[in-house]
């Protein structure tokens, strides 16, 4: 019994001064490391931005072939899921319940005809506001 008891008490744990070093030592890692990761999150959104404005572009080519134009901005790109009374529609053009929003949650913005080509595919970025750097950069189908 004597054995017993002294096995516990030889058992240590943490004392609270290294559980403090420990945290310190967390803290300036995430404080060193932190800013870097958040900023390659950032870059991130803005690469499937760009991606996902590509494979609209080409869906829009795509019901272009078939029906011999663009749709217009009245019927925007909801024309890609439901056919809006188009002779020649052979859709859905894309295969998801409805259009995909930016990587910020906000619908692309389409105009047809554009000012920048047969039409313009846009998102604002992070803020949802024109212009900005970073983040909150304009993601443009004609850039």
């Amino acid at each position: 019994m004597l054995r017993k008891i002294m096995r516990i008490e030889d058992r240590r744990g943490f004392t609270l001064v290294e559980m403090l070093v420990v945290l310190v030592i967390v803290g300036l890692l995430l404080a060193l490391v932190g800013p870097k990761v958040f900023s390659k999150l950032g870059k991130g959104k803005q690469t499937a931005a760009k991606a996902q404005i590509e494979l609209l572009g080409q869906t829009l080519d795509h019901f272009r072939l078939d029906v011999g134009r663009y749709p217009t901005t009245q019927e925007g790109l909801a024309a890609l899921m439901t056919n809006p009374g188009i002779p020649n529609w052979d859709g859905p053009y894309i295969n998801k319940k409805d259009v995909p929003n930016d990587p910020w949650g906000k619908p692309y913005m389409y105009q047809c005809p554009g000012t920048h080509g047969e039409y313009d595919l846009s998102s604002y970025g992070m803020d949802g506001t024109p212009g900005g750097e970073g983040e909150n950069k304009d993601v443009l189908s004609w850039e």
